[in-house]
């Protein structure tokens, strides 16, 4: 990448003048929750598919299962279960990536998204067919809008998907994230996601999804979905086989679950939060806009209440998302590993089938740690550094333990569901970098 684009820390230093760090500490948020064992996940994952629709399916025929690209734990156990479940009810199953364009919008690139999350042919236990091709299998009654699904789903006899209900981050209504969202976008694959995403900008995604989502069930043999919710910890704490007649009803319900389990910032007025990393196994948006609050950077969608959040550090990526730096923009500084690690052809790929390019856009880059906390402490107005609500997350998924500056630590001595685990403390780094680990000790 080009050196030119990294600011150096002595600039930095000179624009905002003398920087005073703030204290940090740990803290853990208190979560009660009731998660799944992992060596019961197969079953229970597999004794959900008794639960579907087959009726129109014929004995013996070919069942094509939905996987998506999402950070969903123990997806490899629910899809194997999945396809012990169905391949008990005497049918033949196989997996087809539902993931829209991710992947790089190539059949081997969602083939290797998968198998980085764990769903391989020998993983779970039956073939994986991936395609680019689609099917055009209807259009909606008043706009015209064509309805397209992946080939191979529409040539098999039966169909089940596999996803998590969980929050969107582009958008609010009654079904964001889940079973139905997986039919009309992941299943969708490039074409389908595009169409999705385009026609958003001004009939919104809270309307689309209901409308198109119905009519793929009734033109397409669709026994019904695993539905997966997700505690604060994300495990597993739910599965549950939704048949297709109750897909849109009974995932309203399942998303109200979802938003109680979803894991938060501990603190909804922060100066500075810094984030370790981002990734599409984190959010569709890299970081989750449910948690930042800014979801201005997505598809005409008004800003969520809260949190507040002044200025956001991001300082690298996750393993799993492969450069893929979709939305990153919503950060107001980037590490230089950010801009040493983007893949430009997935993030762009990805934005432009989503239509929130703006998420893709590259705000400043700095050197070193050193430099964003001094970015970001001396553009947060006149608040001293020592005085600053300053809050530092492993990711905007991984929120049980934050490290957090005096003021907070203070705030978090005197709630129940917070917990101080080590006292604020001069920050240490190495060559310009933090010392300590993400707070999840990674």
């Amino acid at each position: 990448m080009n050196d030119s684009l990294v600011v150096p820390e002595d600039t930095v230093a000179d624009a905002v003048g003398e920087t005073t760090f703030p204290r940090m500490g740990v803290i853990e948020q208190i979560w009660e929750t009731d998660p799944i064992p992992p060596t019961d996940i197969e079953a229970r994952a597999a004794a959900a598919v008794a639960d579907l629709d087959f009726s129109t399916i014929p004995e013996g025929g070919e069942v094509a299962i939905g996987a998506g690209s999402r950070g969903i734990a123990n997806l490899g156990a629910i899809v194997s279960g999945v396809v012990d479940g169905v391949r008990e009810r005497g049918y033949e199953p196989f997996v087809f990536p539902a993931m829209g364009s991710h992947g790089g919008a190539t059949a081997a690139g969602q083939r290797e998204k998968l198998d980085t999350l764990g769903v391989s042919e020998e993983s779970v236990g039956c073939e994986i067919r991936a395609t680019m091709d689609v099917e055009t299998v209807g259009e909606t009654p008043e706009r015209g809008v064509p309805v397209y699904a992946d080939a191979n789903a529409v040539a098999a006899d039966g169909i089940v998907m596999v996803n998590r209900i969980k929050p969107h981050t582009d958008f609010g209504g009654e079904v964001e994230s889940g079973l139905s969202k997986m039919l009309v976008i992941g299943m969708g694959k490039q074409k389908g996601a595009k169409m999705a995403h385009d026609w958003a900008v001004d009939w919104s995604l809270r309307n689309m999804l209901p409308e198109i989502a119905s009519q793929l069930l009734d033109a397409l043999p669709v026994a019904g979905g695993v539905a997966v919710v997700e505690d604060e910890h994300d495990d597993t704490t739910l599965i549950e086989g939704v048949p297709a007649s109750g897909f849109l009803e009974r995932e309203r319900e399942l998303l109200e679950t979802a938003y109680d389990r979803m894991p938060t910032l501990p603190f909804d007025d922060l100066d500075v939060l810094v984030v370790d990393r981002t990734g599409k196994d984190v959010s569709g948006q890299g970081m989750d806009t449910n948690v930042t609050g800014r979801r201005h950077f997505t598809i005409n969608e008004p800003e969520p209440e809260s949190p507040t959040i002044k200025r956001i550090f991001l300082r690298g990526f996750t393993g799993k998302t492969k450069g893929n730096a979709m939305g990153m923009g919503q950060a107001d500084f980037v590490h230089r590993e950010i801009l040493d690690g983007v893949d430009t052809s997935k993030s762009l790929i990805n934005a432009v089938t989503a239509s929130t390019v703006r998420g893709v856009r590259l705000p400043p880059v700095v050197e070193n740690d050193r430099a964003g906390l001094r970015g970001t402490l001396g553009t947060i107005g006149p608040v001293a550094g020592d005085e600053a609500r300053v809050l530092r997350v492993t990711d905007t998924m991984r929120l049980e333990r934050c490290y957090a500056s005096e003021p907070l630590i203070e705030a978090a001595r005197d709630r129940d569901d917070l917990r101080v685990i080590a006292d604020p403390e001069a920050i240490s780094f190495d060559d310009g970098e933090f010392v300590a680990p993400t707070p999840d000790g990674d």
